[in-house]
């Protein structure tokens, strides 16, 4: 039994407030003033804990402060309930109540008995405040909530049942129905899991005073690009239905059901009847994943000593082993207080240290494994001074533990030539002693190595990821200058040092004879030698436009940046994500702003850089003897490598269109198209079909997919919740992207739009004291999400460089297994 009257919280109260001032508008918030509790407390009701039993009652209340006759949509929301009780599987049907008599509350048999309540009220201050007490003692209990939709206005005085509504609405919402899409985000819970993902329904929408996100596990939203949401619209996150453990009880709420056809829905009623399932202890739920409160952000490692890189170096990426330890890489830049030497004719022009660091779990110790010694340590400066080549990408064998080999992705200083400002890259195979976590760098095993110009930054890519038929995925990025063509394609042919272009990405990333600019696909071999795979974009022996100009270890063309990929090893699906160009803005003539981009790759394809970019909207071509005049526009469908740095074919694939796009003035920006199809690029024009995220300075990062493991005793994983979610992310953390989103995968492998998405951005922290410059980003055995964060400086390491760790900590599902109504169903 449980004895209510020890709980010193209580309704918060106005004093004199008059009936017209509540019907004015006073429901959209708590009121600010209160009234101490009373002494002795308002009721010492003894309610059964948890209340109810295997003979499931639901009791539905529909008291309002209105007088009049009862409204269609009460009596609508009534019937509908009685018929889910009546209907499902035998163990999980119930009987129901419905009542208007606030007395029930005050009766500790009659409450009892009763494993949920249901507010169908019309709202107002329908329960005096020895009836609130009994609600909150019932609640305390271990009882059931659900609210539904003008729920949220009752109680309008009361802070603790704002708590359990979770929001109020706004004193404007839209005052009619409309049809509109909600985002079922939840896959797990029982009244979502059977939803379509994009439900598209009519209702009446409310708007809310305080967005509930993150205080509450939001299982839909609705979309308000898909409706008129009015003045008090509350953006790309709009919560519409929700719940959470509160007060010892369950309370479950849903902003829809404002319409009387609402319950004739056969999908409404599976939405409400999952709240019930919960609510009345029939089946278990997690309502908890998306509090941000159930999660912790730990920074794993210390700042480095003063001149030396022994924690970290300048962060890169980083992979875990099956054993939990995490390797990661620093890219060649050192502690700002050393010297870098910029000068072409110094041997050492450029040479830096690529650090391999473990952090051991076990000990909470950080070991420097081993560095090479790389080209990639020139400093900051213009296009012509810095450089990004160095130590760019670390991956483990799939039989790592076995094995112990390491692969790096890495540019060595060895290997240039400083006449023709030429360099070597090449991935590796290392052998790690995993007794003491040195890298054994005699061992090396060159598996495949290709030139890059060095005369000029920058795009070098780096990261690299498995498949589940051990085949490496290699991202290079585009080897081109950034300058040059205004920050729009990198298209410009003149620039060239002794001989080679570094501002034409057609020699790079748009050739289908050079491995820059692509994302790489290589099966390695026991014996440091590679096979190719069947499926990669060319097989190195086309005969078109007289052979030999194709490189068989292609897998995707037309990328800029690919610094992070990733592989979801449950269905071998590519994902990536590249930084675009630099044009602040679309330009009539030249093409559309900088747009960074994340993929869903499902097949060998041509991504489109430098001809076209989002969701296949092309630039204009340019070529010798003027670059500074525009000619035709590219076609997307039918691209054409017309420069005279191309010595690959000339006729290209088709371009793919993209998944997520976005520019300094939002995202997936598209324009009208004419008759040829290409778009006005008149910023005034411009739709935004992503409102969830935003560029200016920007650097796509992308994510992993996150895998739950239910065999998995680990009590820091992620919970289930997120499972199939895809996170995309930015280095920068201002209004840049770091959101899971869920594609469709009837369309997400033809560029197909992401159907949902939510902010982590409490949960993985931005600002200056949290994860502000997002390096890299991946999930480790137990479960954790382990986070780069590259510091505050550029091509350094400094005291904010640093390995963080993110863990779950809200625990299970609830309620308990013990508690449920009729035991395991």
């Amino acid at each position: 039994m449980h004895l209510r009257g020890l709980s010193t919280r209580r309704r918060t109260w106005v004093a004199g407030v008059a009936a017209g001032a509540v019907a004015a508008g006073l429901m959209s918030a708590p009121a600010a003033t209160a009234r101490p509790a009373p002494d002795p407390p308002l009721t010492t009701m003894s309610i059964k804990s948890p209340p109810g039993g295997a003979n499931v009652r639901v009791l539905i209340f529909y008291g309002s402060a209105a007088a009049g006759e009862e409204s269609p949509v009460v009596n609508a929301g009534i019937e509908a309930i009685e018929r889910i009780g009546l209907s499902g599987p035998p163990g999980q049907r119930f009987a129901v109540t419905a009542t208007k008599d606030a007395s029930v509350f005050t009766d500790e048999t009659k409450l009892s008995r009763f494993n949920a309540v249901v507010f169908l009220t019309g709202g107002g201050d329908v329960l005096d405040p020895e009836q609130e007490a009994g609600l909150e003692a019932y609640m305390e209990a271990g009882g059931g909530f659900v609210g539904v939709h003008d729920a949220a206005r009752a109680e309008p005085y009361s802070d603790w049942f704002t708590g359990l509504i979770g929001a109020r609405p706004a004193s404007a919402s839209p005052a009619t129905a409309q049809r509109a899409v909600v985002e079922v985000g939840d896959r797990r819970h029982p009244a979502t899991k059977e939803l379509p993902v994009q439900w598209k329904r009519p209702d009446k929408w409310l708007n809310w005073a305080k967005n509930p996100s993150g205080e509450v596990h939001t299982v839909a939203r609705v979309r308000e690009s898909s409706y008129q949401p009015g003045t008090g619209a509350n953006g790309w996150d709009h919560p519409v239905s929700w719940c959470r453990d509160y007060d010892g009880g369950r309370s479950f709420y849903t902003g829809m059901g404002g319409t009387v056809s609402s319950y004739d829905e056969t999908d409404f009623r599976s939405h409400l009847r999952g709240a019930l399932l919960w609510t009345t202890r029939l089946v278990q739920a997690d309502c908890k994943a998306t509090i941000t409160g159930n999660y912790k952000a730990e920074r794993l490692t210390q700042p480095n000593q003063p001149g030396q890189n022994d924690q970290i170096g300048e962060p890169h990426g980083l992979v875990t082993a099956p054993d939990g330890r995490v390797f990661s890489i620093g890219r060649g830049g050192a502690d700002s207080s050393q010297p870098v030497i910029t000068d072409w004719n110094n041997p050492d022009v450029g040479k830096g240290k690529g650090e391999i660091h473990v952090y051991d779990p076990k000990t909470k110790k950080v070991t420097l494994a081993g560095a090479l010694t790389v080209f990639g340590n020139k400093g900051g400066g213009d296009e012509l001074t810095k450089v990004e080549e160095g130590l760019l990408g670390i991956e483990l064998d799939p039989r790592f533990e076995d094995n112990g080999w390491v692969y790096l992705h890495y540019t060595p200083h060895a290997r240039i030539d400083r006449d023709k400002r030429m360099a070597e890259r090449r991935v590796s195979r290392f052998t790690l002693d995993r007794a003491t976590n040195k890298l054994d760098l005699g061992s090396e095993k060159v598996l495949l190595k290709w030139p890059v110009q060095i005369h000029s930054c920058c795009h070098a890519g780096g990261g690299m990821a498995w498949d589940s038929k051990g085949n490496l995925y290699i991202a290079t990025g585009d080897n081109n200058s950034s300058g040059f063509s205004g920050g729009y394609s990198g298209n410009n042919p003149e620039p060239n040092y002794k001989g080679v272009s570094f501002a034409d990405a057609r020699r790079t990333a748009g050739n289908t004879n050079n491995l820059n600019g692509k994302i790489l696909r290589i099966h390695p071999e026991p014996d440091g030698t590679y096979t190719l795979p069947e499926g990669n974009l060319f097989t190195g022996e086309e005969t078109a436009e007289g052979g030999g100009k194709t490189r068989g270890e292609i897998y995707v063309m037309g990328v800029r940046n690919p610094a992070r990929i990733s592989v979801d090893q449950q269905t071998d699906i590519l994902y990536a994500g590249w930084v675009g160009p630099d044009a602040g803005a679309p330009s009539t003539t030249w093409g559309p702003a900088k747009y960074d981009t994340f993929a869903v790759i499902t097949k060998a394809s041509n991504r489109g850089w430098p001809y076209c970019m989002g969701n296949k909207q092309p630039y204009r071509d340019r070529n010798l003897p003027d670059p500074s005049k525009p000619l035709g526009w590219y076609d997307c469908d039918h691209p054409k490598n017309e420069s005279p740095n191309n010595d690959g074919l000339v006729n290209l694939p088709p371009v793919t269109g993209n998944n997520i796009w976005y520019s300094p003035q939002g995202g997936a920006p598209d324009f009208p198209r004419d008759a040829n199809g290409v778009p006005s690029y008149k910023q005034e024009e411009a739709t935004y079909a992503l409102p969830w995220l935003k560029g200016g300075g920007q650097a796509a990062m992308n994510g992993p997919v996150y895998r739950y493991d239910a065999d998995s005793s680990s009590a820091a994983k992620w919970p289930a919740y997120w499972d199939g979610k895809w996170f995309v992310g930015d280095f920068y953390d201002s209004d840049q992207p770091r959101n899971a989103v869920i594609t469709d995968p009837k369309n997400h492998g033809d560029g197909g739009l992401p159907v949902h998405s939510e902010s982590l951005k409490k949960i993985v922290p931005i600002g200056n004291d949290g994860i502000k410059n997002l390096m890299d980003w991946k999930f480790g055995p137990d479960g954790a999400l382990y986070v780069l964060d590259y510091g505050r400086g550029f091509f350094t390491s400094d005291a904010k460089s640093a390995l963080w760790r993110v863990t779950y900590t809200g625990g299970g599902p609830t309620p308990a297994a013990g508690q449920l109504a009729r035991g395991t169903q």
